[in-house]
């Protein structure tokens, strides 16, 4: 573990990775006896392998029940740096890499970000776009914006309409669409529906969209600013070959990624000069629209899908809302099945999965989750709910 703790020192690393293994330094220090009890054999000879490694010790090999109170939130931080590190380094990739590199990135991530369920969202938005907000139903309105409730049924929203930015924190926001969707049919009316958005289309946008919230403010005590996330949702919805969605926990990673200055979550400027400015610098965003089916597909919403370029993990698909509300469908299958195999005999979570995976019918690649589902087990889920996401997922 010493040796491994202090690999990336020989490793050729950027700025921004070197930052990042300097902030992951000051939370080891608190930590070192405890890592320091954790074989490591794997030792990656890059940062994006080194952040990995170190971020499953921290969830899955760390012994807890060792670590004291107060190292708890340290350990969490340490987790948070080691993420947005590894993000930093895959950005890496994406500020140099040419269509092709990208096009593959993105089908290698695609398990791990949901690709399909985010493509199918995509394909959704294309066909209500020819519907302006206000003619829009409300659950269409919600798709486009970016807030899921109960009422997306998963047979007709096979995908979380959450994907990419999630807008259901702005509270005043989702007033004034409801309230006034034709305003903001007026502002996004300023960005055509094809070709490169110029300065002063973007700037006609956000001078309509900002004053929707001034008059909304008129007379209160407490001004609203016009927040700049739900804004970028809207405009990657409408042209996600163009924009980048944002929220505002994804500022900070997006930036240190794009290695650019960190700006506010009201810096419509900077969301435009830096973030979209910069994105427009890459190889891959020039690319002529491919003649490939499935590679126009990614061409046509190559903005929004640098998402894929910030680190998930194998766990990170099952938090689709879409997903969820599947699962109440499958906790009804799931009891009968359970029914059916109960027995006199308490068996440990390693027998449950491995009796599970032995029977007939279950797909390679799931027999080749082992671990990822005994983790799951053991935090309190059934082995045939995390079988069934999983089929859900993977198909």
């Amino acid at each position: 573990m010493r040796k491994f703790l202090s690999s990336p020192v020989k490793m050729a690393l950027s700025e921004a990775e070197s930052a990042s293994y300097q902030n992951a330094l000051k939370h080891v220090t608190e930590l070192t006896l405890n890592l320091m009890a954790v074989k490591v054999e794997n030792r990656p000879e890059d940062y994006l392998g080194w952040c990995t490694e170190l971020i499953d010790v921290c969830r899955n090999r760390i012994n807890i029940s060792l670590l004291e109170d107060h190292q708890l939130p340290i350990l969490k931080k340490l987790e948070q740096v080691l993420v947005l590190g590894a993000s930093v380094s895959q950005f890496k990739m994406a500020r140099i890499a040419p269509w092709p590199i990208f096009t593959a990135f993105v089908e290698q991530q695609a398990s791990l970000h949901a690709l399909e369920e985010r493509l199918a969202l995509l394909d959704y938005i294309q066909l209500i776009k020819s519907k302006t907000l206000a003619e829009m139903s409300e659950l269409e309105r919600l798709a486009f914006a970016g807030k899921h409730t109960n009422q997306h049924c998963h047979t007709q929203y096979n995908f979380d309409v959450e994907w990419f930015a999630s807008t259901k924190g702005a509270k005043v926001f989702h007033i004034l669409l409801a309230q006034q969707p034709e305003s903001f049919d007026a502002a996004l009316s300023h960005i055509p529906d094809s070709g490169d958005v110029t300065p002063k289309q973007y700037q006609q946008f956000v001078s309509a969209y900002k004053q929707i919230f001034t008059s909304y403010t008129v007379g209160k005590e407490n001004g609203e600013k016009a927040p700049l996330a739900p804004a970028t949702r809207l405009l990657a919805m409408k042209r996600p070959d163009q924009f980048i969605a944002l929220t505002n926990a994804k500022i900070e990673v997006l930036c240190q990624g794009l290695s650019i200055a960190k700006f506010n979550s009201f810096d419509f400027e900077s969301y435009w000069q830096d973030m979209i400015g910069t994105l427009r610098t890459f190889a891959w965003w020039h690319q002529d629209e491919p003649e490939d089916e499935r590679e126009a597909k990614l061409w046509q919403a190559r903005a929004v899908l640098v998402d894929l370029f910030m680190f998930a993990d194998e766990d990170f698909a099952f938090g689709s809302n879409f997903l969820r509300i599947r699962d109440k469908k499958l906790n009804s299958a799931e009891s009968s099945y359970k029914s059916s195999r109960r027995g006199r005999v308490k068996l440990t979570p390693e027998e449950v999965v491995d009796q599970a995976l032995a029977e007939d019918g279950i797909p390679e690649y799931i027999q080749g989750k082992r671990e990822t589902i005994l983790r799951e087990v053991k935090t309190g889920k059934s082995v045939e709910h995390v079988i069934g996401l999983m089929r859900a997922i993977f198909g």
